[in-house]
């Protein structure tokens, strides 16, 4: 199994900058982050910190997000926040750059929250728009824009798989083809998706795949999910990519569960 450490939501005991080695040192040879600059565009220095902390690990930095806003106050992406279109564009290039340094295929850009401000209508237009921007600027390092639906924000509007499909299909008409599905197991679940029906019809395609159980967002086998299961079967269907582990979990017990079958 190909896991993969996101060491945005694990290890934080530890500075961000230790926790590729630390991920490394239980035994992973790949990870991925939220967005860990506070700016969408950071100063060189913090960019060449964050890549030699990758490097001198031995790790793969298998995903990366694009900036997302002030997550800790609440917010969920600028793809589709009208008034912060020149912001995301300016991020897509530093994005570009940092995959490109770390052969980084996979970007996932969180939609972002529902406005009192705007309009669902002009939000949504917005959203193909810099979607579709993101994919070309990451085309050219063979890159796929991840789309992710999300649970426990609820002016968050992509709450399904269907959902977040939607918004793809508006991106292909639009001329591009590599925006996919973030299956996450996790909030597919917690929102009420059918997660079985969705790996059977959709499983080939996912841009890439997270995991947390649940209730709680814990490791693998600390709640009820069938995980071992969804991913076994999205395998069986054509899915190559990595398998996320996205959960909150102290760094001491943290991959405890990777001794015993996931579907423990």
């Amino acid at each position: 199994m190909t896991y993969t450490v996101n060491c945005s939501i694990l290890l934080t005991e530890l500075p961000l900058h230790e926790r590729p080695a630390a991920a490394k040192a239980a035994g992973f040879d790949a990870v991925e982050f939220w967005w860990p600059f506070a700016e969408a565009v950071p100063a060189d220095k913090e960019i060449d910190a964050f890549v030699s902390a990758i490097k001198n690990a031995g790790v793969q930095l298998s995903g990366l997000n694009f900036f997302a806003g002030d997550m800790p106050a609440g917010d969920r992406g600028l793809v589709s926040w009208v008034g912060r279109e020149s912001e995301f564009k300016a991020n897509i290039a530093v994005v570009a750059a940092i995959g490109e340094r770390l052969g980084t295929k996979a970007f996932n850009a969180l939609y972002g929250n529902r406005l009192e401000s705007s309009t669902p209508e002009a939000q949504d237009e917005l959203a193909v728009e810099n979607l579709v921007a993101a994919a070309k600027g990451i085309a050219e390092i063979g890159g796929t824009v991840l789309l992710e639906p999300v649970s426990g924000t609820p002016a968050y509007p992509l709450k399904t798989a269907a959902d977040a499909l939607a918004v793809i299909a508006k991106t292909q008409e639009a001329g591009v083809d590599n925006v996919k599905l973030l299956a996450d197991f996790y909030h597919l679940a917690v929102n009420g998706d059918d997660v079985p029906a969705v790996i059977e019809q959709h499983a080939k395609d996912f841009g890439h795949i997270q995991i947390a159980d649940n209730p709680g967002r814990g490791a693998p086998g600390t709640g009820e999910l069938p995980l071992g299961e969804w991913i076994a079967r999205s395998r069986e269907l054509g899915y190559t990519g990595y398998v996320g582990l996205e959960y909150k979990a102290p760094a001491a017990e943290a991959f405890t569960w990777a001794i015993r079958p996931i579907a423990n």
